[in-house]
Formats: structure tokens, sequence, C-alpha cells
């Protein structure tokens, strides 16, 4: 063998080499990378823990009525009634549990999908007062009746804070929120899949807050 086709032949197996290696080299840089990337998104994701959004205030006066029949044989002879007023101050908070958001890490295709969103809580707390109390001792007010029109009361302010505009501005939070996550997924060149649909802008992920 001449040394020219020596030469040429070492100058083909070193660049062979340098290519091999050099693509190992990227093959193990790529897959840090993608194990880092991982890892940030992960801890970008269970770094929101429990968010309280908005307090909301009510005051409201309701009338109670309850009439306590007497008789026999399933025949009513006379009712004793009982009435109070209620003024009740209460105080609504809505917040999102991001504990509960469930998702999936797929590297090998750098998506996330996100599974489960967190549905709003509504802890209401409502304080009780009754005035104007009209009772007899046949038919007086007792802890049954406190607690009947604590819950219907509680339900009423639930219904009003279902319609409150403050509802979508404690759902915007929780948009900011994930918000976060497609920015930081987006800028890593990752996709970001709700229940099999591809989310490609801040407007599409608030559609399926709706």
């Amino acid at each position: 063998m001449s040394r020219k086709l020596k030469f040429i032949l070492f100058v083909v197996l070193v660049a062979v080499a340098f290519y091999g290696v050099s693509s190992w080299l990227k093959s193990r840089q790529d897959e840090g990378r993608l194990i880092e990337q991982t890892s940030l998104l992960q801890k970008q994701i269970e770094h929101t823990s429990k968010l309280v959004v908005t307090e909301i205030q009510y005051a409201k006066v309701f009338s109670y009525e309850n009439t306590r029949q007497f008789g026999w044989d399933y025949w009513d002879v006379f009712g004793v009634p009982k009435r109070a007023l209620i003024i009740s101050e209460a105080k609504a908070q809505i917040s999102y549990d991001l504990r509960q958001l469930k998702y999936e890490l797929d590297p090998e295709n750098k998506t996330i999908h996100l599974t489960q969103l967190p549905p709003p809580e509504i802890s209401i707390n409502p304080d009780i007062r009754f005035y104007d109390v009209k009772d007899y001792p046949l038919n007086k007010f007792s802890a049954q009746d406190y607690n009947k029109v604590k819950k219907g009361i509680t339900e009423k302010i639930r219904m009003e804070v279902l319609a409150d505009p403050e509802m979508n501005n404690a759902q915007n939070r929780l948009l900011s929120e994930l918000s976060n996550i497609y920015v930081l997924s987006k800028s890593m060149g990752w996709r970001l899949v709700y229940n099999g649909e591809n989310i490609n802008s801040t407007k599409e992920l608030k559609s399926f807050l709706d």
C-alpha cells in the first residue's frame, strides 16, 4: 500500500472517529439538555401550591318563618308560628388548589399533557344574627332552626358568588399561573396539550377554563 493511500485512509479514519465522537458528545449534550428541561418544567409546575384568589364580603337581610301544626288524624286544628329577621355578614373565598393539576411529561416528544385542571373552591363562612324573634313555647327556635337557616343562606350566597364578576377575576388569576407553564414550555420548544388538543396561545388556554 502506497504512502499516499495510507495517508488518505488515515485521514478518513480520523474523520470518521471525529464525527463519531462529535455525534456522541452532541447526543449526550442533547440528552442532558432534555433532562434539564424536563426537570425545570416539572419544578415550574410543582412550584405552584394552593392559590387563594380573592375574597368577597356579603351583607344580607333575610326573614325566616316556620309554623308548627297541631291536630290529629291528618287534620290540622291550629298552627303556632315563629318568625325572625336575620342579618348575615359572610366572607366568601374563591381559590384554586393547583396541587390538583394533573399532568404527564413526555420528554421523548417534548410534550406536556395536562389531564385535569383544578376546579374552583368556594368557601363561605356566614356570621348569622337573629333579630325581632317571635316564637312561642309550643314552637321555640332551636339549634336545628339555626343550622337550617345557616345552610340556606350559605347556598344562596354560593349561587351569588358563581354569578359574581369576581369569579372571572379569580379565573384570570388561575390563567396567569397556567400561562407561566405555557410560556416556559414554548420557549424550550415543548408542546402543551390539554385532553389531546394542542394549546397554541393563552387565549386557547382560557377557552378550556370557560
